[in-house]
């Protein structure tokens, strides 16, 4: 099935399909291969809550909106497979808008169903009756109610092809409580969503990248989260080993070269990219992450879609389209070119970067101070993560951190807000990573700032039994706004938390466990029994140095 392709294909065996909405909704969902749907309880979405009984599709309740969302979302980015949530009319959707932004920067592929006034009886003022489809039109591929009962599976099936074709975000479907509640005769659908290709990128594109890319003597390759959703981790390490090009990873793109592989580059960015004759960026954009494109060397873009190509910056060149053809096409041409053995003295330099950077960071892992250093943390859970653990940041400084100092060997398992930056992802994806992985690790990273948005959805762990470690690194402040803040005016406002606040009791009375940490020699066995603590979640509340500051250059403006 091409990209282009919107019709489902039929299912043979079964010539009608009969029900009510919900039933029919629940059924292509799971013809299409969907298990499982994130909520929050509302009287609109109860016809769809029974078509999931019947169905089998296992309906996970949380606390609050966007959690339900930030689980969708956990669930596609540790599967590389739809998330499905489902919100109630009114507040329920405006609670999941941010957590839908944050899927849509993310280009993570979601199906979000919406309750929705009767539409018998729309605009009389009904509960919560408010038209949802303008609030979502800019941050979803598609968003659209569904007017008849009789149309619901290919308005849903719809709405799976646009969130998984690439560039994949969420989609979004209304269904008015009357239709969702009607009886209605079908034709059956299922979805090949795994059969999506986007489009071939164009030859001549790719022989100029490969040219440029042999030319180079000092190449850098910066792979995104687009890699990753297009499986084309084995191809990114055919042409990084073949063509000898070291290779930065960001975002949901770590770990598709595992961080020990020789061509993988972390802590070197920096003299990287200073020193680079060339910086081929795969996959993600050219935002301030990677300060806007505005590199000393010559830039080429690769991206899935036209579309997302920077024009903000001049390109050396470009290409658009499937990433794993196009990095294939790329390092055939680049073969073609020669560059055997030509880039071993750059590769050493950057090994050598990076082995002193490592070295640099010993001391902050082994600080035995008191407040706790953040990196300490670090230091103790490094040692005591599996190689596949799943790994989620929800914070400002505290994460920066993480992102600095956790190493990622397998792809799809580094989770954070991404380039929205929205807070309150964590327990959110905990929950979708866990219920996606239940034998793998999953251990979440919040600051205490970001503990307060989603604090309740320890409650829906503990009801699940999923058993998560939740380390908390309570620095007392919004440590990301304090200190900027005090350097420009001298002083800072509205950035100090409670002294001392207890969240490892909140996840106790939540039916969970956890325990406060205040010298560093106590954090290695406080994680060994958060680790292996398996009723439910279990919080580290480390009370870490206040006055501590990440060191940052902004790329915002």
């Amino acid at each position: 099935m091409t990209q282009t392709e919107t019709r489902a294909d039929v299912v043979g065996e079964e010539r009608r399909w009969q029900g009510h909405g919900g039933l029919l909704a629940a059924k292509t969902l799971a013809a299409s291969g969907v298990d499982t749907m994130f909520t929050l309880s509302g009287g609109h979405l109860f016809s769809l809550y029974d078509g999931c009984v019947q169905e089998k599709i296992r309906l996970v309740d949380v606390r609050h909106e966007q959690t339900a969302v930030f689980a969708a979302e956990a669930w596609a980015k540790v599967t590389r497979r739809p998330g499905i949530a489902a919100l109630t009319a009114g507040p329920g959707i405006t609670n999941g808008v941010s957590a839908i932004t944050t899927a849509h920067f993310a280009g993570a592929p979601l199906l979000v169903l919406g309750g929705r006034a009767p539409q018998a009886r729309w605009g009389q003022g009904s509960l919560q009756e408010l038209d949802h489809v303008p609030i979502l039109a800019s941050v979803t591929k598609r968003a659209e109610t569904c007017t008849a009962t009789g149309d619901i599976p290919s308005r849903v099936a719809s709405g799976l092809i646009s969130a998984c074709t690439s560039h994949r975000g969420p989609a979004f479907l209304d269904l008015p409580l009357d239709i969702a509640f009607g009886m209605a005769e079908t034709e059956p659908i299922r979805l090949a969503l795994g059969e999506l290709v986007g489009p071939e990128p164009e030859p001549a594109d790719l022989r100029r990248i490969g040219e440029l890319l042999a030319r180079a003597e000092r190449p850098l390759l910066v792979a995104g989260g687009d890699v990753y959703w297009e499986g084309a981790e084995g191809e990114l390490q055919a042409l990084a080993e073949a063509a000898e090009v070291p290779v930065s990873m960001n975002g949901l793109g770590r770990g598709t070269l595992p961080a020990d592989h020789a061509a993988a580059f972390s802590r070197a960015r920096s003299l990287a990219t200073r020193e680079a004759d060339l910086v081929l960026v795969v996959g993600t954009p050219l935002d301030f992450r990677l300060a806007f494109g505005r590199f000393s060397a010559p830039v080429v873009h690769v991206m899935d879609r036209p579309e997302r190509l920077a024009t903000h910056v001049p390109l050396a060149a470009s290409a658009a389209g499937d990433l794993r053809r196009a990095l294939t096409g790329i390092l055939e041409a680049c073969v073609a070119n020669g560059t055997t053995g030509r880039r071993r003295a750059w590769l050493e330099r950057l090994r050598g970067e990076e082995a002193e950077r490592r070295r640099g960071e010993e001391a902050q892992l082994a600080s035995a101070a008191t407040p706790i250093h953040p990196a300490r943390i670090y230091g103790e859970l490094r040692r005591r993560l599996d190689r596949n653990a799943i790994v989620i940041g929800d914070g400002g400084d505290f994460v920066s951190y993480a992102g600095k100092l956790v190493d990622t060997y397998t792809p799809g398992c580094f989770l954070d807000p991404g380039p929205y930056g929205c807070l309150g992802t964590g327990p959110g994806y905990a929950l979708g990573a866990k219920l996606a992985h239940p034998d793998r690790q999953v251990v979440l990273l919040l600051g205490d700032g970001a503990a307060g948005f989603a604090l309740g959805d320890l409650d829906t762990l503990a009801r699940f039994g999923l058993a998560v470690t939740v380390i908390v690194g309570n620095n007392r402040c919004w440590g990301l706004e304090k200190h900027p803040m005090q350097q420009l005016y001298g002083y800072h406002v509205a950035a100090e938390l409670s002294g001392r606040a207890r969240y490892d009791l909140v996840a106790g009375a939540l039916g969970g466990a956890g325990e406060i940490v205040e010298e560093a020699g106590a954090l290695g066995p406080a994680l060994d029994r958060a680790l292996a603590y398996r009723q439910g979640p279990y919080v580290v509340n480390v009370l870490t140095d206040p006055d501590d500051q990440y060191p940052r250059s902004s790329n915002l403006a």
